[in-house]
């Protein structure tokens, strides 16, 4: 006998092979049910029992009778994955027969090679679509803004989480109602005892989870798996984020977040979620009142904060940039994580300034620089070609594995504002923002787009001038565009006779 969950997720399913059989999109037949499109989702991918009164419309509008679909429920049907696909006009438009797909999904290695490659042609294709829009845009004088070669899943959630002012009230919300009367500093066994008794989930502890897994969580069985590899920060935030990933499930927090949302890529959907899970486990870690009050307190002084809360100084970092509470507002900041060979993996943008959306960084930004120094903060105004002005400071975050650095990790972890705020700062207090023209550092957004035409550590020439070679004449950097101004007076005055009458 089959168990409920499996009924459940056959009748999902072959519900689901009717509507795509007749060509029906998912959000219409959810308006035809008097359902939202988000809730019939669940029932297609059995997450949710089919109400009768909604199966006899749903077969009533596809014109099946009770028992030829309930006769159907043994029959084999076509692999989930495949089926998802077959929503795609592309794949539609094949005029694949039944007895194709069956034949497909009989071969896993064929349904997940076919849906790879195909998920790799539609973000190719959009990154494709990407470009030619910003080159129309540019051609039309519409816009001043990078080309966008390459917009990745990563970009489009971070551009989410600003639209949002990476600011989410609901989740904190329910934070603090689950987090209860737990102290500032709690600890993992605290964390544990909230999962089992509230949530239900049960926390086992390995050795080694599986290769670099350190987590592994099995909604189903509610069994929370960690490494015990991890040191104590990392042990509390991965059960503040599994703590999120029960709660999504149970109660549909991130929903309504995400709702209408017009993701163009596949993962973003599901990227956004972890993010937001990641939210969440910051907000139980670090309640906004309490954390708020200390920040203002320490005037941002992040290791002091990390110590209070015992928590790493990556996410009070992070933290610090949700501090987006209307009647309890932060200074806007923004965040980047580097590495040492200049690759920025988190970024967020609070205070409007420009991170590349591709190849490449400034190597005079802060974050950067703060490998020079690895043991200290590092601190500096950041000026860019549009003469905005940002203070910024930048801490190096290693964690060795097997007694090498090499074999662990090393970030710069860099935070950063306007420099009229810096005065908020406890960073900044020695360093008053009194002679803009001295104190600031020149920098750009990437190379590539760069405006300055004396740059001495450009990597590549700027699209933004002509690039122009001159054997005769050499600047200290090989890729700094040659202006007018770099001309000898004898050229400039060849110039000047051939403009005369």
């Amino acid at each position: 006998m089959p168990s409920s969950n499996e009924t459940n997720a056959a009748m999902g399913i072959q519900l689901r092979e009717l509507r795509l059989q007749r060509g029906l999109q998912q959000g219409e037949v959810a308006r035809r049910l008097e359902i939202s499109p988000a809730y019939l989702s669940l029932i297609e991918t059995g997450k949710r029992a089919v109400q009768l009164p909604i199966l006899f419309k749903a077969l009533e509008l596809f014109g099946v009778s009770m028992e030829a679909f309930m006769a159907s429920l043994g029959r084999g049907r076509v692999d989930d994955t495949l089926a998802q696909l077959l929503d795609e006009p592309l794949l539609r438009s094949l005029d694949l027969s039944e007895e194709d797909l069956r034949g497909i999904s009989a071969e896993p290695k064929v349904v997940t090679t076919i849906t790879a490659l195909f998920n790799l042609y539609k973000n190719t294709r959009q990154q494709l679509d990407n470009l030619l829009v910003s080159l129309e845009e540019r051609k039309r004088g519409e816009s001043t803004d990078n080309l966008r070669f390459d917009y990745h899943p990563f970009d489009e959630v971070t551009d989410f989480l600003e639209s949002h002012r990476n600011f989410f009230p609901t989740l904190e919300a329910r934070a603090d109602e689950l987090r209860g009367g737990l102290p500032d500093r709690v600890s993992s066994t605290e964390l544990e005892e909230v999962l089992r008794e509230r949530l239900g989930v049960n926390v086992e502890r390995v050795d080694d989870v599986a290769g670099s897994v350190i987590r592994r969580w099995d909604s189903a069985k509610g069994v929370l798996t960690l490494s015990r590899r991890m040191v104590e920060q990392r042990v509390k935030f991965q059960l503040a984020h599994t703590a999120a990933l029960r709660l999504f499930a149970e109660e549909k927090l991130h929903e309504a977040i995400l709702a209408g949302y017009p993701a163009q890529h596949e993962e973003t959907p599901t990227l956004a979620k972890i993010h937001l899970a990641n939210y969440f486990a910051g907000a139980l870690l670090l309640p906004y009142d309490r954390f708020f009050e200390e920040v203002q307190r320490t005037r941002y002084d992040v290791e002091l904060l990390a110590q209070i809360f015992e928590s790493s100084y990556e996410t009070v970092a992070h933290r610090i940039c949700n501090l987006a509470d209307p009647k309890r507002r932060g200074v806007p900041m923004h965040f980047l994580r580097v590495d040492i060979a200049g690759n920025i993996s988190k970024r967020y943008s609070g205070d409007g300034v420009r991170f590349p959306h591709h190849e490449g960084s400034c190597p005079k930004r802060c974050a950067h620089l703060a490998f020079l120094t690895p043991h200290v903060i590092r601190r500096q105004y950041s000026q860019f070609p549009d003469g905005t002005t940002y203070f910024e400071f930048a801490k190096v975050v290693a964690e060795p594995k097997s007694g090498a650095l090499a074999r662990g990790t090393a970030y710069s972890i860099g935070l950063g504002c306007h420099a009229e705020d810096a005065r908020h700062l406890a960073y900044a207090d020695d360093r008053p923002f009194v002679d803009p023209q001295r104190m600031a550092v020149p920098v750009g957004t990437t190379c590539r787009f760069c405006e300055r035409t004396d740059c001495n550590m450009r990597s590549s020439p700027s699209y933004k001038f002509a690039f122009r070679v001159d054997e005769g004449l050499k600047k200290d950097n090989f890729f700094s565009p040659l202006v007018s101004e770099d001309e000898t007076p004898r050229k400039k005055r060849k110039k000047a006779l051939k403009t005369l009458p």
